[in-house]
């Protein structure tokens, strides 16, 4: 092997090493990957890959606010010198690429894969709160780990034969049981072509060579494996979550990319996409629906059919499957922190005629489209000043709000009856727009949460969080209070009648991001029983999907947890066995086994807090004065670069 001259830029080694190093006849895991030239010591990683994977200990905060300070300093750069071995726990600490449960934190919008590469996490994304609030805590692997990690779980089979499918007349009734998750707001295939497609898959061998075949039972199996997996909730055994041997057959009929595209290969290719988010298999998500989105431009879905022959039958398939591609992009892009992939302006496809009178699909496509507003205007591209930050906070709450008002009342909740009647699809529906008015809102309960531990810390702190801000900003922060309570109000009704999806990526997504925002809430604010109750029951919630096998959930409770008992060590932990804390390693692949106090409601107390019904939301009006606090505002500014959930954590527990 041939002797050279290591690359002058790795700043690590002396310019004796420079000169002398040699490559390794066996390169560590990173440098295998990379194809990068390696100097290591087999087993164990070379000195460049140790570098990258240095991470800073530091004490325990003694507060949660000194803590909130020192989360927006970058950490110690670890490529221009190499430390000293560690003498206190204030020292780098080397870990070693072999863990499972490391990551990069060399870059707040950076995660480093076990494999070596980087994986982008930006500040829209739930998961980037998460890393900045506590990146040394062991709960932080769930993110850059599948939900089922085996690795050769989903290359294509080169087996001919179909997995055993379950009975006809059973097969029938998953559909429509994927139907109420996701038929309802993304409409991606008919009843009747579902059942014309089912009898082929039961009744004809398929054929490898016809695109169109492939397409069919791969559509069929995709729908097999969202009905088992929204309707079975329990992870039993080692193959994965249910259903899950069906997706990985499906893939093998998934035909190649530079195969003509159509719009049922669109739509097909929208179903892996989103079961890929579910798998928390992010990248591959994102990926799938970029393809998809892509696919439908060049079909000419996003603009409207010139072709005066056309039926008005094939017009609103094209509409619906434009504005169903359009809003799961839109939900994956803005969720992960990535950009959309097309400006609405750029659109010119008409809304869908509804199918029937509970057809959600519009209302939703419209909050995806305010979602995307939420993502770029507040979140990815930073406003240059406090004054463009009120005028966009402003538009988009409006925008909400004047959404809530439109909706017709076959699709509205009704709070008084939560308890007897759910239906999905509105359950669907307003998850998402509580959503949308919580990421708009954020920021600013964020940077009043920072200022209230600020204050506290100086023995300042008043007993009325409102005091000092404006009428219109309190109303903005009460809104985003209102929308979390609300949303764990609904699925806990929707959990008690089995509606909440134990392993679909969007319930745990909204449950936890609500969550976190009141875990903060009750830890900054005065005591108030709402926000008490509603904390409690989201843990709750948390717990029981965790209990029926989500190890990504599991991870995120015990997060909460944490970050509850750091930023408010005097309260008591509401988790509802009140044992010690245990962190939780996302790598075990053994299923937790359910308990019986999953979904337990807390002790009944004299002074339980009733439902409130948050219909009456929509009778907001925001009317901002840009000059009414700027010194606020410019402070929220400073703070923009949060990811919507999870930066929170980061923030909270940094040191």
């Amino acid at each position: 092997m041939a002797h050279g001259k290591a690359r002058s830029g790795l700043q690590h080694r002396s310019a004796d090493n420079r000169a002398s190093a040699r490559r390794s006849m066996v390169a560590c895991n990173r440098c295998r990957n990379r194809k990068t030239r390696c100097a290591g010591n087999p087993p164990y990683p070379c000195a460049a890959s140790r570098m990258l994977v240095m991470i800073v200990c530091i004490p325990k905060p003694r507060n949660a606010c000194q803590l909130l300070k020192d989360g927006n300093r970058p950490p110690p750069s670890a490529s221009t010198s190499t430390p000293a071995a560690p003498s206190t726990s204030t020292n780098p600490v080397e870990v070693s690429l072999e863990r499972d449960d490391w990551w990069y934190n060399g870059a707040d919008n950076l995660l480093l894969s076990r494999s070596g590469e980087h994986q982008f996490i930006g500040a829209s994304s739930a998961t980037h709160l998460a890393k900045r609030l506590n990146p040394t805590s062991k709960n932080l692997a769930w993110d850059v780990r599948p939900l089922y990690d085996d690795p050769t779980s989903l290359r294509r089979s080169i087996s001919p034969a179909l997995p055993q499918l379950p009975p006809f007349e059973y097969a029938k009734r998953l559909y429509w049981v994927q139907y109420s998750y996701i038929g309802t707001i993304f409409s991606l295939i008919q009843p009747r072509d579902y059942e014309e497609r089912l009898n082929i898959v039961y009744h004809q061998p398929p054929d490898l060579r016809s695109r169109e075949s492939c397409l069919v039972y791969c559509q069929v199996l995709l729908i097999i494996s969202y009905g088992l997996m929204y309707s079975v909730n329990q992870w039993s055994g080692d193959d994965g979550p249910p259903g899950f041997k069906y997706f990985k057959h499906a893939l093998r009929f998934l035909p190649d990319i530079h195969e003509e595209g159509s719009i049922f290969f669109v739509e097909v290719l929208c179903y892996v996409a989103y079961y890929m988010q579910n798998l928390n298999r992010r990248d591959a998500a994102f990926l799938y629906i970029g393809i998809a989105l892509r696919m439908a431009i060049s079909l000419g879905l996003h603009q409207e059919a010139s072709d005066p022959t056309m039926s008005e039958e094939d017009r609103n398939r094209r509409r619906r499957s434009w504005w169903s591609v359009y809003s799961l992009d839109r939900l994956l892009s803005v969720k992960s922190g990535n950009p959309i992939t097309i400006q609405d302006e750029d659109i010119g496809t008409a809304w869908p005629e509804p199918t029937n009178p509970g057809d959600a699909l519009i209302y939703y496509t419209q909050l995806s489209r305010t979602m995307g507003r939420v993502g770029e205007e507040i979140y990815r591209k930073k406003p240059r000043s406090g004054s463009n930050l009120v005028l966009s906070v402003q538009s988009i709450m409006d925008e909400l709000f004047d959404w809530l008002r439109r909706v017709p009342d076959r699709l509205r909740i009704d709070f008084s009856a939560l308890g007897t009647n759910v239906n999905r699809a509105s359950v669907s529906l307003f998850l998402h727009f509580y959503s949308c008015v919580n990421m708009t809102a954020r920021p600013l309960v964020y940077y009043v949460i920072q200022r209230r531990l600020d204050a506290e810390t100086a023995g300042s702190v008043t007993g009325d969080w409102k005091k000092g801000l404006s009428q219109n900003a309190v109303q903005v922060i009460e809104s985003c209070i209102s929308a979390a309570r609300a949303t764990i109000m609904v699925m806990d009704a929707a959990a008690k009648q089995n509606l909440v999806a134990t392993y679909g990526y969007l319930d745990g997504e909204y449950i936890f991001s609500a969550a976190l925002l009141l875990v903060m809430v009750n830890a900054a604010f005065p005591h108030n029983d709402l926000n008490a109750h509603s904390m409690t029951t989201a843990l709750n919630l948390l717990r029981g999907m965790a209990d029926r096998g989500n190890t990504i959930l599991e991870a995120r409770h015990s997060l909460l947890l944490e970050l509850q008992s750091t930023i408010d060590p005097s309260r008591r932990r509401t988790d509802e066995d009140n044992s010690e804390f245990t962190p939780v390693t996302p790598a075990t692949t053994q299923r937790s086994k359910p308990s019986s106090n999953a979904l337990k409601e807390p002790a009944p107390t004299a002074h339980r807090p009733q439902n409130q019904d948050i219909s009456s939301m929509q009778d907001l009006s925001f009317n901002f004065d840009v000059n009414d606090d700027p010194a606020l505002w410019e402070g929220v500014l400073n703070q923009i670069d949060i990811d919507m959930d999870t930066d929170w954590i980061e923030q909270a527990l940094r040191k």
